[in-house]
């Protein structure tokens, strides 16, 4: 018997990376497990690998920016499973980089707000209330090293949102503490995404510098990695842990050498 038999959880930006490291993790643990991303063919081959490995999956087209999308994710959660457990709020986007802030054009800073920030807020607005139903849930919210400190890479916005996750992690933390909910957050380093690789190959150079400043183990991490630590804050080996911001990062450096 698996870690999470009998559990349902839901995983948005599921559709590739973390969230379908992360999804796929659930599901060998033994969750029913609903994949939430607005590309709809990666979606399905998500759910397409979880059944291959006899788990079950099921996919819903969500825009975590649009309100009605996110009900329609939950309310569709609770409708084909009967029930929400745990709940990984992952979807994400970069944003400008390498982008001082007074050269950051507005309708870039919406559109990260929106989604990396608004757009957790409200998963968490309509998951918190199918998981009351039933008097206990986990959640974990995906920030980022930058949710603890500034934006080195010029990329501010992004930088901004992933500091208000955390912000939000710990308030509804202890909005939901003696409600059964347990909300925490991870703060994942670099690590192989199609938000990094994509500098892996075009600016080596730059890379190898950011990793070497970044992780002191200087590698970048691997997707699944960060899907165990995830997978263990949303169990309930972790039932005592609420409110706390686990960083996966390889260790911090401050080398002078």
């Amino acid at each position: 018997m698996g870690t999470f038999t009998g559990k349902v959880a839901l995983v948005t930006g599921a559709s590739s990376g973390l969230g379908e490291a992360t999804a796929l993790k659930l599901a060998r643990e033994g969750a029913k497990v609903v994949v939430a991303a607005r590309r709809e063919d990666k979606g399905r081959a998500v759910v397409s690998k979880i059944e291959a490995l006899g788990g079950e999956a099921f996919f819903i087209k969500t825009d975590i920016t649009k309100r009605q999308d996110i009900e329609a994710m939950v309310a569709g959660t609770v409708k084909r499973f009967g029930q929400l457990d745990c709940a990984v709020n992952n979807a994400g986007i970069g944003g400008p980089a390498l982008t001082q802030l007074a050269d950051i054009a507005e309708e870039d800073w919406d559109a990260v707000m929106n989604t990396n920030l608004k757009g957790v807020w409200l998963s968490m607005k309509y998951e918190i209330p199918a998981m009351l139903a039933r008097s206990k849930g986990a959640i974990v919210n995906v920030s980022s090293i930058y949710g603890v400190k500034g934006a080195d890479f010029g990329h501010s916005p992004y930088t901004t949102s992933k500091h208000g996750v955390i912000a939000l992690s710990k308030s509804a933390a202890i909005d939901y503490a003696q409600q059964g909910i347990r909300v925490n957050a991870v703060r994942p380093g670099f690590a192989h995404s199609e938000l990094v690789d994509p500098y892996v190959d075009s600016a080596p150079e730059m890379m190898k510098a950011i990793i070497s400043r970044h992780c002191g183990m200087n590698r970048l991490g691997e997707a699944d990695e960060i899907a165990e630590a995830i997978a263990w804050l949303c169990s309930d080996a972790a039932s005592f842990v609420n409110g706390a911001v686990l960083a996966i990062d390889g260790g911090e450096t401050s080398r002078l050498y």
